[in-house]
């Protein structure tokens, strides 16, 4: 009987699954933009090989270092400003 004094409400529940549903929304948006921002700045318009070259390759891996760095940086920003 202990146990189910430490189940969470009904209420509590609807709010985590509302928490957990936003993170994932977080998550999706914050990946396309990442995809989008990394391939419009790094990938030729015209394709000229089906694989990546080494150029391209090493501008997508910097990029996507940089914007998780900055991401992470105003996260924590925003969450010491809160």
């Amino acid at each position: 009987m202990a146990a189910s004094n430490n189940a969470p409400s009904g209420i509590d529940k609807e709010q985590i699954f509302g928490m957990a549903e936003k993170e994932m929304e977080y998550r999706v948006d914050l990946f396309n933009k990442l995809t989008q921002t990394c391939f419009n700045k790094c990938i030729e318009k015209r394709y000229k090989e089906s694989e990546l070259n080494m150029g391209e390759n090493s501008c997508i891996d910097r990029c996507v270092s940089k914007y998780w760095q900055v991401n992470t940086f105003f996260l924590w920003w925003s969450f010491l400003l809160t």
